[in-house]
């Protein structure tokens, strides 16, 4: 690798996972399938209700019940507990157990790669190494069983985490796995991809993926577990970058002049104090974007349209400030005003800066260093009272850089806090695909039907003649509920695909004007405009007879 070619091909990076070793990683895999060392194998071996306290990071269930396993007389339970305390759990286990377990590589195959130490007959992890999967079409795709390496976590090790950590399977990582709308693609993108997760996704439906990472080590575990999930994957170990290309380099400085079909990011966001004469090293590179407050996420949403192709779309996740005194989407509407991008922010999450400033020095184990935290946690609430800062919002990031030049179709900023239907991003791309069929067509002749998902709720005080509140909901999806006027609910009640959206408000003027206070004119245009939004919002869909037709 030169100065002027960010291309990473390196397979021995001090202190990473080794991936020049074709035949011990081989061999591993091997080992790893034949222990049924899985999602499914680890969960059936611990028990539902250890498995769950494993998934919030609380390791004492997996630990009382692995260890229990240990004198299993089946030998296969033996093996997978052993592996299990090993790289799950971080129990340093015999030299003897972990080579029966995976006879082929054996301990001394997993130093040479770089996984583990050998230390007076006993095996130690220096790695997280754990099966991640998900299903069949769960995400637009087939389905897949991976072995995924990062960094031990902070409920591994004890003390600070290192400042160049490499994070494994997080919240953040699988929300954005979640939220990505899976379309094929012949190019993707991956901005800063830690361990690779949302790489190991977007081969399942795109031709080649790039993944760039300012951590050399970063690319070098994204590397090595692409090598060792390469049948998995799809891909040709002696030509890896027919299908992927590793790139060294800060966001977007690496495929400068590049461009690309889809662009998935999980930045690094976290707001963090700056202080006089701090370097890169003394930022943990996973999460600290080294710019002040959420500058880092607004260069790069005001950047992406430069490395979108026409058509193309960015999903991604944020951090933002909130101003005292101001709205939550004041400041990300700033930063694509004249844009020419489609937009979509959605809030999922609001903290003060106190309850931001706790979560982060714990995810860094910051907190086990009294004087320290202290001293750190001063200077996050110092950092945010010097912008005027009250609150930090989380979410979802959309963009989309038109075909051509053109009016802006989605421009959407709303928030969002109570619980989704997980994936969320199917139904993302759908409600995509209603804006553009609003935009192509004519609501007014229009014939509209109920989605499935979709029920009425009807409240009134006992004895009343009349409901005095009528409610949509919806069962999938986001999961939005519609406050309805008796008219809007008389609508959608014959919204049956039989007549057009004109012809049931004609019917409705009918029944209801005649008044002296009633304006028809002004009758149609608030239900058209309250229609189309029910169809953006997909309580209303075309009839799939008609748009057949």
């Amino acid at each position: 690798m030169t100065d002027t070619d960010s291309s990473f091909t390196a397979g021995d990076v001090d202190d990473a996972p080794r991936s020049d070793r074709p035949e011990l990683l081989s061999a591993l895999a091997k080992d790893l399938g034949a222990l049924e060392y899985s999602v499914d194998g680890v969960a059936a071996l611990l028990g539902a209700s250890a498995s769950e306290a494993l998934g919030r990071d609380q390791l004492v269930p997996a630990l009382l019940v692995s260890e229990r396993l240990m004198n299993s007389e089946d030998s296969a339970l033996r093996s997978l507990a052993a592996v299990v305390r090993l790289w799950l759990l971080a129990v340093p286990q015999l030299v003897a157990d972990i080579d029966s377990a995976l006879p082929g590589v054996r301990s001394e195959g997993l130093v040479e790669l770089g996984l583990v130490t050998v230390d007076s007959g006993m095996v130690k992890a220096k790695v997280d190494l754990r099966p991640y999967g998900w299903d069949a079409n769960t995400d637009g795709s087939g389905g897949a069983e991976l072995w995924v390496a990062s960094d031990l976590a902070a409920h591994q090790q004890p003390g600070v985490l290192r400042h160049d950590h490499v994070l494994g399977i997080g919240r953040a990582s699988t929300t954005l796995v979640q939220t990505t709308y899976r379309e094929h693609s012949k190019r993707a993108l991956d901005v800063g991809t830690g361990c690779g997760i949302q790489t190991f996704h977007l081969l399942h439906h795109c031709e080649h993926v790039t993944a760039t990472d300012i951590s050399e080590r970063a690319l070098a575990f994204t590397r090595f577990n692409l090598l060792l999930n390469a049948a998995e994957l799809g891909l040709d170990p002696d030509n890896l970058e027919d299908r992927v290309s590793l790139r060294l380099g800060s966001l977007l400085e690496p495929v400068a002049g590049e461009q690309f079909g889809l662009v998935v990011s999980n930045p690094p966001f976290v707001i963090t104090p700056r202080t006089g004469g701090e370097s890169s090293s003394d930022q943990f590179t996973y999460r600290d974007g080294g710019l002040p407050g959420d500058e880092i996420v607004a260069s790069l949403v005001q950047s992406l349209s430069e490395v979108l192709e026409p058509g193309g779309a960015a999903q991604m996740l944020g951090n933002w400030e909130v101003a005292a005194g101001s709205e939550w989407n004041d400041r990300p509407k700033t930063w694509l005003q004249d844009s020419g991008l489609d937009v979509w922010f959605i809030q999922r999450e609001q903290v003060g800066p106190e309850q931001y400033a706790e979560t982060w020095l714990q995810d860094a184990s910051q907190n086990r260093e009294g004087q320290q935290y202290t001293e750190a946690y001063a200077a996050y609430l110092d950092d945010f009272a010097a912008r005027n800062v009250q609150a930090i919002g989380f979410g979802m990031i959309w963009l989309r850089r038109p075909e051509s030049p053109r009016e802006v179709i989605i421009s959407r900023f709303e928030e969002i806090t109570y619980p989704i239907e997980q994936p969320i991003g199917p139904h993302l791309g759908a409600a995509v695909e209603r804006a553009d069929w609003v935009a192509a067509h004519s609501v007014p002749q229009a014939h509209l039907v109920v989605a499935d998902d979709v029920t009425e709720e009807r409240h009134q005080r006992p004895g009343a003649a009349h409901p005095g509140v009528i409610l949509l909901r919806q069962g999938a999806g986001l999961r939005r509920t519609n406050l309805l006027s008796t008219e809007l609910a008389g609508f959608v009640s014959a919204c049956d695909g039989q007549l057009s959206v004109r012809q049931i408000a004609s019917a409705l003027v009918s029944l209801l004007g005649g008044g002296e206070d009633f304006e028809e004119e002004d009758f149609r245009e608030g239900l058209f405009r309250d229609v189309t939004n029910l169809v953006l919002d997909g309580f209303l869909l075309p009839d799939p007879a008609q748009v057949s037709a």
